[in-house]
């Protein structure tokens, strides 16, 4: 049973969506002050977290900056409906996912299964480490290391790496590293997989020749750089 952290000071709000998600075979965990979320995390095993971004004492923005300092636990921000801006700056900040308010306790459930089983089946998969020229993945224990050096991946930072290099030099589309990073099939004017994308380039920096390692191949999708 996985252990999920709602967040979100709408109390009849979230005893409706705790309530859906316990009989969905979630153990759920509800808080409302985001400065309580940090100390939480760190005395409980959480699997996930859905995180509202209107938060008193501290916004979700800033909570889920200080997770990422410290740890990479598969994060859903929670979002009004239409606000870009907000949802850009949680997957700017390492956000595995978003959905907007209001949503179905359905879709909700569905993202985070996709979460988790993209995490597991991850670690369930082939124990060799990938090795495509600087860049080193290990699955089993989801770790990358770029130039020796280790690279600071969320989970769906770390799978679409992972996609990337088990098909080195070939272009991998948004549709496939949507499917195999997120979970869940692409939809129209989806940019998460750009943000994700941005966000992990940023991380790597440049080629010697001054070249991304990770280009962006307009209209298709995008390829790892093999030399």
């Amino acid at each position: 049973m996985a252990n999920v952290l709602l967040v979100d000071d709408d109390v009849d709000l979230g005893k409706l969506i705790s309530e859906y998600l316990t009989e969905e075979g979630f153990n759920v965990f509800h808080q409302v002050n985001g400065r309580d979320v940090l100390a939480f995390v760190a005395e409980h095993r959480i699997d996930v977290i859905i995180l509202d971004i209107m938060l008193p004492g501290m916004n979700g923005i800033e909570i889920l900056r200080r997770i990422r300092r410290v740890d990479n636990i598969p994060v859903l921000m929670m979002t009004a409906r239409g606000d870009e801006v907000d949802r850009i700056a949680g997957l700017d900040l390492g956000a595995d996912d978003y959905l907007a308010k209001p949503c179905s306790p359905g879709e909700l459930a569905a993202r985070l299964r996709a979460i988790l089983r993209r995490a597991a089946s991850s670690r369930a998969g082939s124990a060799d480490t990938i090795e495509v020229g600087d860049l080193s993945i290990d699955p089993r224990g989801r770790k990358a290391l770029w130039k020796g050096t280790m690279l600071a991946l969320t989970g769906a930072e770390f799978n679409l790496m992972e996609a990337l290099a088990s098909r080195p030099g070939q272009i991998v589309s948004r549709g496939e590293l949507c499917e195999l990073g997120l979970g869940r099939p692409l939809t129209r004017f989806e940019r998460t997989i750009d943000v994700h994308m941005s966000s992990i380039r940023q991380k790597m920096g440049l080629l010697a020749d001054g070249r991304s390692p990770i280009v962006n191949v307009r209209g298709q999708g995008y390829q790892l750089v093999t030399g």
